[in-house]
């Protein structure tokens, strides 16, 4: 399939992050860099949203060329926009932009117009923020990713495919999820299948596995579970990684496992890359 629909405001993309919440995220995200996976993640998420809403900018205003949820799963599943967006699953894009929860004040350094620098405070839009209780309910998780994508492909049959992206440290705690996970992928465009990509966060003590296109050299059962229910890569992402460094191949699948906090970003970057605004 081509994935190749132009993406527009009468037919916008969609994506849903599925993010897991459960206890294990208060683990540190790798051995050297003192920060809780469930905040790194929150963090990435966090940026994405708000570069997604830049990138959908036109003529100071934000255009909905996509709609977008973010979905925890931990002690509970569901939505997990704060704020005003509190309870909401797809939104506008516009809607999250002019929404955050609230807006995180930093300090940074900007010129002082004489050649100098000056510490000045600068806003960040949150609007997911990390939560790390309870087990890991994938299955259920998948399940309301899937009821998401129906919905979606329903409405937007000749649109660009949904991509669901999910983010975990661990095991299903709810059953075997392949099975929901490929159900995801039945739903179908006229542009193609949905897609499911799915990164596994690590403390740091292997050497990360990316974009893999076969199961030979994964390390244990969970990443042979995982790799088998990821989507194998668009031609546009599969380039895109290669620009990057990454090495690719046709059967290349949206898949990391063991990332760090830079493997979080750069999958999250890949993995909503798409082409053809207008």
């Amino acid at each position: 399939m081509a994935y190749e629909a132009e993406i527009s405001r009468s037919n916008p993309g969609c994506l849903v992050f599925l993010v897991d919440q459960s206890g294990s995220m208060e683990e540190e995200v790798d051995a050297g860099v003192p920060q809780r996976k469930a905040v790194a993640v929150a963090e990435a998420i966090n940026r994405l949203l708000f570069e997604l809403t830049v990138k959908c900018g036109k003529e100071d205003t934000v255009r909905d060329y996509f709609h977008v949820a973010v979905v925890g799963y931990g002690a509970t599943v569901g939505p997990v926009f704060g704020g005003e967006l509190q309870g909401r699953d797809l939104i506008p894009i516009s809607v999250v932009a002019d929404n955050p929860a609230y807006m995180s004040q930093q300090t940074v350094l900007v010129s002082d117009g004489a050649g100098g620098f000056v510490e000045a405070a600068q806003g960040k839009p949150i609007w997911v923020e990390p939560v790390a209780s309870g087990g890991t309910p994938m299955n259920e998780a998948l399940r309301y990713a899937e009821t998401l994508v129906a919905g979606w492909v329903s409405e937007h049959p000749g649109g660009f495919p949904p991509i669901v992206l999910n983010l975990t440290d661990g095991a299903s705690t709810d059953g075997d999820p392949v099975g929901a996970g490929h159900a995801i992928s039945t739903h179908v465009t006229a542009d193609g299948p949905a897609l499911l990509f799915n990164l596994h966060v690590s403390m740091g003590q292997q050497d990360p596995v990316t974009f893999p296109d076969s199961e030979d050299g994964l390390p244990n059962g969970l990443s042979h579970t995982l790799f088998s229910m990821s989507s194998v890569l668009p031609d546009h992402m599969r380039g895109y990684a290669q620009s990057l460094g990454y090495v690719v191949s046709g059967a290349t699948r949206g898949f990391v496992y063991n990332g760090d906090i830079s493997s979080v970003v750069q999958f999250l970057d890949i993995g909503t890359r798409v082409t053809n605004f207008r």
